[in-house]
């Protein structure tokens, strides 16, 4: 169903589908049931290059653009989304922004082993009080004598738990509003940091989502990732990259879902599924070439905000709607727990909050759109 993809992005696609087969497929139930992707696949998904992606090989990453990235993601979303989204969180909200952002004493220290897969990475700005109003942070940071000192709570921060290397997002000061945030790389081991709880999930179960606890935990100067006070920009900037990887995720539930609605109603004579799965194939075709169109405006170079706001809007309610005709199709055995239909649908309902709401989305297509906020003079 691709619209053609460049030689380079084919050939990770059909590694990351062969890997996905033998690897990720035959435990997407265990890791489902388990609620964790376990730490044996990890070595295996770095050696194959998919943890360094879009990194170039001078940083010891595997190269590869955008559409290099979506597809892999795809592919192993088709096989655990799980796994897909623990791979896009590493690269798309940690290891890409330092390769942007850091310096080259940070790249060195923190890209390095983030692109061998030696790490895994973590983005922490979500917190219990602030949540798509990104600008409302009360996590502090003030000024140390060799450093910085950070206080306060995050919440919802996926790979979490098991991260080599978070991105940490705090104020300087609340009324500063969005010129007070600054980003910060934080070892785990730091004095002060722990991690509170993991979180149980409807869906996305293996996919570490958990809160983190920052109790005075002392930076030096060097842990400053960007000029202070740009913070901001450096999470937007991160999180309109991971909407195209979390779009690409979404896709391949949506892919694993209508694969199966589609051979249910080859072994049926019912009328209403054939109609399903033509509809279901047009929800497919349209996520499919929105998330390809993010993924290329974002290997040109040119602002491709507004589309990875559509194509994650999109990709995302494309899977529920998709995985929800295949609940229906399975019957009584689709709302079985363990059934792969209703893994499907529990991961699938999932998409359209994590990297921003729906609403969200529709927030950055209308200011797009617009031009001005509701409350700006004409």
């Amino acid at each position: 169903m691709g619209l053609g993809l460049p030689t380079d992005a084919a050939g990770w696609r059909a590694r990351a589908r062969a890997f996905t087969a033998e690897r990720v497929a035959p435990i997407a139930a265990e890791i489902d049931r388990r609620d964790r992707v376990p730490d044996e696949l990890l070595p295996p998904l770095a050696e194959s290059g998919f943890l360094g992606l879009g990194i170039p090989r001078s940083w010891d990453g595997s190269a590869g653009d955008a559409r290099s990235v979506s597809a892999v993601l795809d592919e192993l979303a088709r096989g655990s989304a799980a796994v897909a989204v623990l791979v896009s969180v590493h690269l798309a909200v940690c290891a890409h922004p330092i390769l942007e952002w850091g310096t080259e004493v940070q790249r060195e220290r923190f890209l390095r082993p983030l692109a061998r897969g030696e790490r895994i990475g973590a983005f922490a700005l979500t917190e219990p009080g602030a949540g798509s109003d990104s600008a409302a942070l009360t996590t502090r940071y003030s000024r140390a004598a060799d450093g910085f000192e950070l206080r306060g709570t995050k919440m919802f921060t996926s790979n979490g738990v098991s991260a080599g290397t978070l991105l940490v997002f705090a104020t300087r000061d609340p009324s500063l509003g969005h010129r007070g945030i600054s980003a910060f790389i934080v070892p785990p081991g730091s004095p002060g940091f722990s991690v509170a709880q993991r979180l149980d999930k409807l869906g996305l179960r293996g996919s570490e989502t958990c809160e983190l606890v920052l109790d005075g935990v002392r930076l030096p100067s060097e842990s400053l990732l960007g000029p202070e006070g740009s913070g901001l920009k450096v999470a937007l900037g991160a999180l309109t990259a991971g909407r195209v990887g979390i779009a690409s995720c979404a896709l391949g539930v949506a892919e694993s879902a209508f694969a199966a609605l589609r051979g249910a109603a080859q072994r049926s004579r019912e009328e209403w599924m054939r109609i399903a799965v033509a509809e279901a194939f047009v929800e497919l075709a349209a996520a499919r070439a929105l998330v390809e169109r993010a993924a290329e405006r974002k290997d040109a170079g040119a602002p491709y905000a507004s589309e990875a706001a559509v194509a994650k809007l999109f990709a995302a309610r494309a899977a529920v709607s998709i995985a929800g005709r295949g609940v229906d199709v399975a019957g009584p055995e689709g709302v079985r727990a363990g059934a792969a239909a209703e893994r499907l649908y529990r991961d699938a309902r999932v998409f359209p909050i994590v990297e921003g709401t729906t609403e969200i989305q529709a927030l950055v297509l209308a200011r797009e759109l617009l031009g001005r906020e509701p409350s700006e003079n004409p």
